[in-house]
């Protein structure tokens, strides 16, 4: 074991042999001394250690330095925020201590990928709201140029460029990131399957068809009941779940906030309401309404099923736990269960609820519920009816993309990891 240990010398005192400078009185009794205790005159404390570790008794441990953390970055559009997205960022920051995330400019959007559903802000919102992200840097470039590169070096002491298994091509063909592989500042992470961003305006445009299709009513687009949404491709697994998930109950009294809703492309707007309610308790708690149950209030089928907003929830820093389908009606039995001290909801709501029993009927009666009022009034049908009303333009955007995608999933090969 000691010698693992990083030791300074103390060369004035042990320079020639084990101590060939002791000289005198003084290193006569020292030799003595020694003598003694290697021999075991000490009534045998002394030293079955000696004279094996002799060349080791002028030494003294070093303190300890203490390291940089490891930072590494991610970059992406992140626009139309998906469970994708937050397993990258996850799995980059395994690879380091800090991870720094940066959100590609919308010009940069526009000119290599087409245009963005979500602005700037909404994105940034959104990365920002990720369980692990530490810090992020708006209107990053979508190639890693060598000056921006430096820039992530020396300003942000940046370790490691991190980027998905997917090519990343630019408009003439080229490596995004052909230059920090070349540096050897480079490492990859596996891509996760069955969700892209292309694919979501896919189902989009697929469960809206287009504007002739489409009913508008006073909370936006509604697709008729003839159109289905196109199948997922996720693969749920309790691992995947276990890997965004906290693991951590509420601690003995700590004031349990409840919170539900279908959470559907998930949004800024559900980023903020999380966070505000989140800021009424010690533990968030919310609950995901199944894909039947939100069909039969709306009339037509989410947009992500019921395992892909669930992990959309789970990866919010804010959220603390998750109940996975839960019910429509918040019951007592309900709030017994999971000692839920305040159920709230937001303001800006989706679907028809006229007519139909109260949901929260139950925590009114008994003085626990707290309308909130919603930071921002985006939701869903707003985010899908951007991308009905510029139907061709991002028809023309998923074609370029598909392309790219198409050749991915053909000349796909296991990569390991997670």
């Amino acid at each position: 074991m000691i010698g693992l240990l990083a030791f300074e010398s103390h060369q004035g005192l042990w320079n020639s042999g084990y101590y060939s400078q002791l000289f005198g009185i003084g290193g006569v009794m020292i030799t003595v001394a020694i003598l003694m205790l290697s021999t075991g005159y000490f009534g045998g404390i002394g030293a079955p250690f000696a004279p094996y570790f002799w060349p080791y008794l002028g030494q003294v441990p070093k303190k300890r330095e203490c390291k940089r953390p490891v930072r590494v970055y991610m970059d992406g559009c992140f626009d139309l925020m998906h469970y994708g997205h937050a397993n990258a960022l996850r799995q980059a920051k395994m690879l380091g201590d800090q991870l720094v995330v940066g959100v590609v400019s919308d010009e940069e959007i526009v000119a290599n990928k087409g245009p963005p559903v979500l602005s700037m802000e909404e994105r940034l919102t959104l990365v920002s709201g990720l369980k692990w992200v530490d810090e992020v840097i708006p209107n990053a470039p979508y190639e890693i140029t060598e000056e921006f590169m430096n820039t992530l070096f020396n300003k942000y002491s940046i370790d490691y460029i991190i980027h998905g298994d997917d090519p990343c091509l630019l408009p003439d063909g080229t490596d995004a990131y052909a230059l920090a592989k070349k540096v050897g500042r480079y490492k990859q992470i596996k891509r996760t399957e069955g969700v892209s961003s292309t694919d979501i305006v896919g189902r989009i445009l697929l469960t809206f068809k287009q504007k002739d299709a489409v009913a508008v009513d006073e909370v936006g687009v509604k697709p008729t009941d003839e159109l289905k949404s196109q199948l997922s491709h996720f693969l749920p697994t309790s691992r995947r779940i276990m890997q965004f998930s906290n693991g951590q109950a509420p601690s003995p009294g700590a004031r349990v906030v409840y919170i539900d809703g279908a959470f559907d492309l998930f949004h800024a707007g559900h980023v903020e309401i999380l966070s505000s309610a989140r800021q009424l308790g010690d533990f968030l708690l919310v609950g995901i309404h199944d894909d039947q149950s939100i069909r039969d209030r709306r009339g037509y089928r989410p947009i992500m099923h019921l395992h892909e907003r669930t992990l959309s929830v789970l990866a919010c820093r804010y959220v603390d736990e998750v109940i996975i389908g839960a019910p429509w009606e918040v019951s007592k039995d309900m709030i017994t269960t999971f000692n839920i001290s305040l159920v709230v909801h937001g303001t800006v709501t989706e679907g028809n609820s006229a007519g139909e029993i109260d949901p929260y009927a139950v925590p009114k009666s008994m003085g626990i519920f707290k309308t909130v009022t919603s930071p921002k009034s985006i939701t869903s049908v707003s985010v899908a009816t951007r991308i009905v009303d510029n139907h061709e333009a991002y028809k023309k955007r998923n074609l370029k993309k598909k392309a790219s995608e198409d050749r991915y999933y053909t000349q796909k090969k296991f990569v390991s990891g997670d």
